[in-house]
C-alpha cells in the first residue's frame, strides 16, 4: 500500500508542476534562512576554538554609570577591571585586553588596514589559538613592554606573502613590532579573540588608560570549574559596589556584571538600562518565537495550496470512494504525498544551505567567516517542517474525504 502511495505521489508531483515548485520553494527557502541564521548564532556564541572553555569563562563586556540626569554606557575601563578582577576567589586565570582598534600600515608604499588588540600574557593561556608559526608572547614580555606581536595568517600574507613571518618586523600605527607567532584567522563574529595583530598592552603610546573607569577595555575570567562561576560573580559584584566613581555628583550607580557574551546581549536587549540581571532565556524564547513564526507563515501558504491541489482531484476521490476506498485510506494517501514533498524540499534546502553558507564565507561580508551547517539544528528544522507538512496535508485531505462519492464525482468542493 505504502509503495503505491509513493508511486502515485511522484506522478502527482510531475503532473502538477506549479504546485510542486511553489511548495518545494517554500519549504527549502524556509530551511535555508533558518540554517543561515543558526550558523551565524552558532558562529558568534557557540563553543569554538579558540574559546574552548566557555562553560567556565565569564567576562566584563559592558558597563554603565547612572545618575539623576545622565547615563554613561560603554566598554569598561582598565582602572575598573584592574581594581575588581584580580585575585577573585575561584578564578584560575584573569586577562585584561583592549577593545579592537583599526590601524594602518604602509608596506612597500601600499596602505594596509588591520585590527589591533592589546592584551596581557594570560590572554594566550585562557584562549587556545592554533599557532602555525612560533608561539605567544608571555607575561614577562608584557611586563617589560617588549615590542613583539602575534599576527594571523591573513596579515602574514599581506606583509610577507609566501614567506615565514616569525622573527621579522612589521610597522603599524607608527610602531615597529617583531613577530613571535602566527595563528589561524579568527572570525570577526568572535569578538573576544578576534584581531589581525595582537601586541602587549604595555606598548600603548601612553599610559593614560590606567586611570579610566570607563572605556576601551574588557576582561575575562577563567574559573577553576563551572561550579565556581556563581561565587566568582558574587564576589565581583561586591567589589564593583565599592568602586569610587569619577564624579559622584553626576553618577550614583555603576552596573558592571560578569557574564557571558550571550548574557550581555540578552541583558542589553531584554532588561532595563540599569539592570544587573541578565535573562538569556528571554532572548532564547524570542529567537525561538521568531523561528516558529517564520516556519508558520509558509505552512499557512502550504495549507492553502494543498486545499486547492486536493480539491482539484475531487473526481479522482469520487471514483476511489465509489470503489470502496475509506476516508482513512484517502487521508493516508494525501499525508504520504505531503510528507514526501516535505522531505524532497528538505533535501533541496540542505543542499542550498551548504551553498549559501559557502557563498557567505567566500563573499568577505563577515571577515574570516567559517560558517558551517549545524546538523542538529537542521534535523530540528526538518522535523518541524515534517510536522507542519503533515498538518497542512491532513486538514484538506480529511475535508475532501468526507464528500459523498456522487458529490465528489460532480466536482463538488463543499
Amino acid at each position: 500500500m505504502l509503495r503505491n502511495y509513493v508511486k502515485i505521489a511522484f506522478k502527482v508531483f510531475a503532473r502538477r508542476k506549479f504546485f510542486t515548485f511553489v511548495s518545494l520553494f517554500g519549504i527549502s527557502f524556509t530551511l535555508v534562512v533558518l540554517m543561515v541564521a543558526t550558523a551565524l548564532l552558532d558562529h558568534t556564541f557557540g563553543p569554538q576554538a579558540p574559546e574552548v572553555h566557555q562553560d567556565r569563562t565569564v567576562g566584563l563586556f559592558h558597563a554603565s554609570m547612572h545618575g539623576p540626569h545622565f547615563n554613561w554606557m560603554s566598554e569598561p575601563g582598565y582602572r575598573l577591571l584592574e581594581g575588581t578582577m584580580r585575585d577573585l576567589p575561584g578564578a584560575e586565570r584573569v586577562s585584561l585586553y583592549s577593545s579592537d582598534r583599526t590601524v594602518y600600515s604602509y608596506p612597500a608604499g601600499v596602505k594596509v588596514k588591520s585590527t589591533l588588540k592589546r592584551t596581557d600574557g594570560e590572554f594566550w593561556r585562557i584562549l587556545r589559538f592554533n599557532f602555525v608559526e612560533g608561539g605567544p608572547y608571555t607575561q614577562d614580555d608584557v611586563d617589560q613592554a617588549r615590542f613583539v606581536a602575534v599576527i594571523n595568517t591573513a596579515t602574514r600574507e599581506r606583509f610577507f606573502p609566501g614567506e615565514s613571518a616569525q622573527g621579522k618586523t612589521l610597522e603599524t600605527d607608527g610602531q615597529r613590532f617583531r613577530v613571535v607567532g602566527v595563528v589561524d584567522n579568527v572570525p570577526a563574529l568572535r569578538r573576544v579573540p578576534f584581531a589581525d595583530i595582537w601586541v602587549p598592552l604595555t606598548t600603548a603610546k601612553n599610559d593614560s588608560y590606567k586611570t579610566q573607569v570607563m572605556g576601551g577595555f574588557y576582561g575575562i575570567v577563567l574559573a577553576r570549574d563551572a561550579g565556581q562561576i556563581p561565587g566568582v560573580k558574587s564576589e565581583f559584584r561586591s567589589r564593583v559596589q565599592r568602586v569610587e566613581l569619577p564624579d559622584p555628583k553626576t553618577y550614583e550607580r555603576l552596573v558592571a556584571p560578569l557574564e557571558t557574551p550571550f548574557e550581555t546581549v540578552a541583558r542589553m536587549m531584554t532588561s532595563k538600562q540599569d539592570s544587573e540581571e541578565s535573562h538569556p532565556e528571554r532572548l532564547l524564547g524570542l529567537l525561538a518565537a521568531f523561528a516558529l513564526l517564520f516556519m508558520l507563515l509558509p505552512t499557512i501558504n502550504l495549507v492553502n495550496l494543498n486545499v486547492s491541489r486536493i480539491m482539484e482531484r475531487a473526481s479522482e476521490i469520487g471514483v476511489r470512494k465509489a470503489f470502496g476506498a475509506s476516508s482513512r485510506t484517502l487521508v493516508g494517501q494525501f499525508v504520504v504525498e505531503n510528507v514526501l514533498l516535505t522531505l524532497v524540499g528538505g533535501l533541496v534546502g540542505l543542499a542550498l544551505s551548504v551553498l549559501a553558507l559557502q557563498a557567505v564565507n567566500a563573499s568577505g561580508l563577515i571577515q574570516y567567516a567559517q560558517l558551517s551547517l549545524n546538523p542538529r539544528i537542521f534535523i530540528y528544522g526538518l522535523g518541524l517542517a515534517l510536522f507542519f507538512g503533515v498538518f497542512s496535508g491532513v486538514y484538506p485531505a480529511w475535508r475532501m474525504s468526507r464528500l459523498h462519492p456522487v458529490e465528489a464525482l460532480r466536482g463538488a468542493t463543499r
